[in-house]
Formats: structure tokens, C-alpha cells, sequence
């Protein structure tokens, strides 16, 4: 079907909608203007400074791809971190209606409702390929959104990094005796991990971590991988790179709409957005994988050391995970809904992908990976 003809379903919004109950008349027409202008505008700030062209480039092609869906009668204009919001402000700007949408990674609001780290990750994750799968055909979608209806959002899926790096540390992680005291910016859950293993866990946006190293106010600091990592320049104040960054094994981005901006469009809009954030789902991935090989290799030919964490490590660090997880679920009953949906579904999930992928993945590296 082309554009043209999509967008004549907007036509017949009030008959769709009649399939999910009653829904408010769109506010303005489907099509642009005479002069060519968007009849709709709308502002998303995204948690990530501009520089990061594929975290923050998933926010402008969430807009690219709108725009061109609705042959430019729905404009969204991207604001990068801090330019409108402040990097770890982005659910309070939604909820507020200060913009109508926003990017950003839900484990940055735990403090808000531990639940929502699950639309994003938490230690020990599932991978990007099963995340996306618990997300859209495990029901994990609806029970999160269960939980951001609290707050006048809803949250889609666009984007995910892959398998993360463990980060940069000044010194070289050998056991667990190197983290105490060690003043750590991680985010989210793996950061409360971090600090049961005696780590100092600090919480810095991105765009200051480069100068929180180089002027020693951090000892060590994660983001997200080589391309990134590259493009902020750890590698030119850090040498030790180490992995896996087991507190973000497949993290979902996520794109909030205000629920009220939300109820205003017209059927065939809320899928060209939904359409969008998916599509931004796949290119991301895809992005990553195509970025980050060249990106270490020049990591490594600069003389960065890349090693794995000490089994010690990532033993105590699942243990503690799993503390509090357990934790919480027990505390909470609309937390233990979410939790109970998330492992159920991980369980048998890993132990099929452990079967064929994984021991595909292992002869096909051939043990170059270290």
C-alpha cells in the first residue's frame, strides 16, 4: 500500500476506532497545507547529546519516518539532550506536556518505580533479540505500560544497542578486592549492583562523562560500546576496556508519548508512529553491529587493553541481582506482575537460544573474541 492510500484510512478514523471504543476526533486535518506546511508539530527531546549519532539518531529517524509516512503533515522536531531538557528529565517532560514525546531508557527512572527498568533492562537481561520478543509477543509491552499509564505516558519501542561493553577503568579489574571504593558511573539496577559490591556508583549523562574521567572525578565509567565509547574519547584518557557489560545485555530504547497528545491522533497515525519506532528498532541493532567491529579494532590499535571481568565478578554481581529482584517483587505486587512475566519468558527463551545460537556463535568466533 502506498503513502497516499495509508493515509486515506484517516478517513475512516472515527470506523477504526469504533474497534477499540470511543476515541476523540483528530484535531486537525491529515494532509498538509496548500503552502506545503506540517498541520501537525509536535517536539521530542531525547536523554543523548546530538553527537551520538545512533542513540540520538534513532530519535531523529522516529521523526524522519513520521514525517515521510504523513507526506510531511506531521512534524516532530528532536531536541538533544539538555537543549530543551535535561538528559534525565525526558518521562517528567512527557507527563508534564512540556513536549509531546521524548527518547530516552527507562532505567534512568527507578527512583520513580523500579518496575520501569524492565522497559529498558536490568543485569543479567535478556538479549536484544529476546527482549524484543518478551517486549512484543510476550505480553511485556501491555503489563509496562500498565505501569506508565500511572503517569500519563506510553512507551514504544525504538531502539537497542546490543550487547554492551562493560566500560572504562583507569586500572584493571582482577577480582573483586579492585571495585571497593572504586567511583563508578553505571546506570540504572547495575548500578545498585555495583554498590553491594562496594563500588562508589555515580549517575552522569553521557555528554560530561568524558570530563567526570578526565579530570578524575570518576575512576570508571560504561556507555555503550566501541563505537560510541570511541566517539566520546575514553580511549584517549582510560586504557582498560573491559566486558561484558552485564548490566545491559540487550537494553530497549524508548520513545514516551503523552497519553492525552496520543488520544488526539487519528487512527492511522498511531500506526504510522508505532511503525516508525519499530522500524528504528531494527536500524539500530543493525547500525551497531555494522559500527562496532572497526570501531575496537581501532580501540585496541590505539593500545587499549580489552579483557573480560574475573568470573568472581560476574558470579557476586548475578547473586546481587538476583537479591533484588527478589526483593522488590516481594515488596510489591504490581512490580512482581511485570518480574514474574519477564523471567517466565527468559527462562525457557535462553535455555533454546543456549541450545542452537549459542553453539553456533561459539565455533563461529572460534574463541576470537578476547
Amino acid at each position: 500500500m502506498n503513502r497516499r492510500a495509508f493515509l486515506a484510512l484517516g478517513g475512516a478514523a472515527t470506523v477504526l476506532a469504533g474497534c477499540e471504543g470511543p476515541q476523540p476526533r483528530p484535531a486537525r486535518p491529515l494532509t498538509a497545507t496548500q503552502s506545503g506546511e506540517p498541520t501537525l508539530r509536535w517536539r521530542m527531546t531525547s536523554s543523548f547529546p546530538r553527537a551520538l549519532d545512533t542513540l540520538f539518531g534513532g530519535a531523529e529517524r522516529v521523526a524522519r519516518r513520521v514525517g515521510e509516512l504523513t507526506d510531511g503533515a506531521w512534524s516532530i522536531h528532536v531536541y538533544p539532550a539538555g537543549e530543551l531538557i535535561p538528559s534525565l528529565q525526558v518521562l517528567d517532560a512527557v507527563q508534564q506536556g512540556t513536549v509531546e514525546c521524548g527518547q530516552t531508557a527507562s532505567y534512568y527512572y527507578l527512583g520513580k518505580d523500579p518496575a520501569l527498568a524492565f522497559d529498558a533492562c536490568v543485569p543479567f537481561d535478556m538479549t536484544a533479540r529476546q527482549k524484543t520478543a518478551w517486549l512484543l509477543e510476550g505480553g511485556g509491552l501491555e503489563l509496562l505500560n500498565e505501569r506508565f499509564a500511572a503517569f500519563g505516558v506510553r512507551t514504544f519501542p525504538a531502539g537497542n544497542t546490543g550487547a554492551q561493553m562493560g566500560g572504562w577503568f583507569r586500572n584493571p579489574v582482577t577480582g573483586l578486592n579492585d571495585l571497593k571504593g572504586l567511583k563508578v558511573r553505571v546506570p540504572g539496577m547495575g548500578g545498585e549492583v555495583m554498590s553491594r559490591l562496594g563500588a562508589s556508583v555515580q549517575n552522569i549523562p553521557g555528554g560530561e562523562l568524558f570530563t567526570a574521567l578526565q579530570m578524575g572525578a570518576i575512576d570508571a565509567a560504561e556507555w555503550v560500546g566501541p563505537h560510541d565509547d570511541e566517539k566520546l574519547g575514553f580511549h584517549k584518557v582510560v586504557q582498560h576496556y573491559h566486558y561484558p557489560g552485564f548490566w545491559e545485555p540487550g537494553p530497549n530504547l524508548s520513545v514516551y508519548v503523552n497519553e492525552r497528545a496520543w488520544s488526539s491522533l487519528p487512527a492511522a497515525w498511531k500506526e504510522i508512529f508505532r511503525a516508525a519506532c519499530l522500524e528504528t528498532v531494527t536500524w539500530m541493532l543493525a547500525r551497531y553491529d555494522a559500527l562496532n567491529p572497526p570501531a575496537l579494532a581501532r580501540i585496541r590499535a590505539a593500545g587499549v587493553t580489552v579483557a573480560p571481568f574475573p568470573d568472581e565478578v560476574l558470579r557476586e554481581a548475578r547473586a546481587a541481582t538476583e537479591a533484588i529482584l527478589e526483593g522488590h517483587a516481594a515488596a510489591d505486587e504490581g512490580y512482581r506482575k511485570v518480574y514474574t512475566s519477564w523471567k517466565s519468558f527468559m527462562e525457557p527463551s535462553s535455555a533454546w537460544l543456549g541450545l542452537a545460537e549459542l553453539a553456533y556463535a561459539r565455533f563461529q568466533a572460534g574463541g576470537a573474541g578476547g
